[in-house]
């Protein structure tokens, strides 16, 4: 997908439908494809306001998310019906048509019970249907959980789709699961997404921050689609075009609207995006600082020099080693990994290090179970008895740093 930046996403959906007769408790994918025309309208009407692409309403057309209404066996049904409406729509304005991806609503140790195999598995199924339908991108929107996230970015890895991500955070810059932007910036960016930042939070105010902190570590475009709000506290069109010209001069490279933004607030943020010129080409983010490693919550910069402190069994103490582990001399934990009940432990206590987590192990497939379900960016330590290559290859489809 071509594109040149600033870069115009549209507005909400589900906002729209509300007012063409759709009612909360019902599925909102299965009334898209009993009202083909609200579909097409939506559409239809981004584009006409100045939308440079639109999504595809499928954002709940997952197997987790239709099982709240019975629905779990028509995901590649309600997917490709629904990509098909939006592409014969926007096809007379030569738009690209992305698919949105909601978040599963199951969360992984030690933020709850969920299987990362299980999450995987949920978007590997709608984003193959929405693939055979002919999206030109995948959007995984308003995620929660960096598990989730991930999740989605690996199954949409498996084609050859652009990617654009998005968190959620509070008012306090933070998810659900305690994540936060840059850390989940430089996690995804390495995983190879096209695009990455904030969707769906309380508004564009605060945005700006948070974007403009993260800016000089992204090497991608940074993303904002925030909320105009909820009914009966919406922003005006020109109060969030307003708001949303502080978030582009931080930095934000792609933008649009969430819940409650209408044709009307993108074609307001239009006229404002016309004062924003923005390098081109990927060379803009050549010189970001992004050699870092990650767990949810916190980004390691890691320098010129990887210093690995002294192996670390991976035992039921790790939490405790972790937090002991005190040497001014060293800049990375390095865990040792046997077993892949070691890999399970390291996933539940890697938050407790205040430094960022190396691994080693002489087995290829637990290098691949860590590097799977670590949720953040590890460090490989290659001193092994794994092939090199073979390492460079594992890390690279994770986004790993290997030393």
């Amino acid at each position: 997908m071509e594109y040149s930046l600033p870069f115009l996403l549209d507005g909400a959906s589900g906002t729209l439908a509300a007012e063409m007769g759709f009612r909360a408790g019902e599925c909102l994918e299965a009334w898209f494809c009993e009202h083909p025309q609200a579909v097409r309208e939506i559409v239809r009407g981004y584009l006409e306001a100045g939308a440079q692409a639109v999504y595809a309403p499928t954002f709940g057309a997952n197997r987790a998310a239709l099982a709240r209404y019975g629905l779990e066996s028509r995901v590649r049904e309600l997917n490709r019906r629904i990509v098909a409406l939006a592409r014969e729509a926007a096809e007379p304005y030569g738009a690209p048509v992305g698919a949105s991806v909601c978040p599963t609503g199951m969360l992984v140790p030690p933020h709850g019970d969920g299987d990362f195999d299980e999450i995987y598995s949920i978007y590997r199924e709608q984003i193959r249907a929405v693939e055979e339908a002919g999206v030109d991108f995948v959007a995984v929107e308003t995620q929660g959980s960096l598990a989730d996230v991930r999740a989605a970015v690996l199954a949409a890895r498996t084609t050859a789709l652009p990617v654009l991500a998005t968190i959620t955070v509070d008012d306090n810059g933070k998810t659900v699961t305690g994540g936060s932007l840059l850390p989940a910036v430089i996690t995804l960016q390495a995983m190879g997404v096209d695009a990455v930042g904030l969707g769906c939070c309380s508004g564009p105010d605060g945005m700006a921050e948070i974007l403009a902190e993260t800016l000089p570590h992204a090497s991608v475009p940074l993303i904002a689609k925030p909320s105009a709000g909820l009914p009966g506290h919406t922003l005006s069109p020109e109060g969030f075009a307003q708001a949303m010209r502080e978030v582009l001069s931080a930095g934000a490279g792609i933008v649009g609207g969430c819940c409650g933004t209408t044709p009307e607030h993108i074609r307001a943020l239009c006229r404002v995006m016309r004062e924003f010129d923005f390098p081109a080409g990927r060379h803009a983010y050549e010189d970001a600082d992004c050699y870092a490693a990650a767990t949810e919550t916190e980004a390691f910069f890691l320098g010129d020099n990887i210093v690995l402190s002294e192996s670390i069994e991976c035992s039921v103490r790790l939490v405790d080693d972790l937090i002991d582990l005190n040497d001014e001399q060293v800049n990375a934990a390095l865990v040792e990994l046997e077993t892949l009940d070691d890999v399970e432990i390291l996933c539940r206590s890697a938050l407790a290090s205040s430094l960022p987590v190396a691994v080693r192990t002489q087995d290829r497939m637990i290098l691949d179970a860590a590097l799977r379900y670590f949720q953040g960016r590890l460090i490989v330590d290659s001193n092994c008895d794994i092939d090199y290559q073979l390492i460079e290859r594992t890390a690279a489809k994770y986004g790993a740093i290997v030393y």
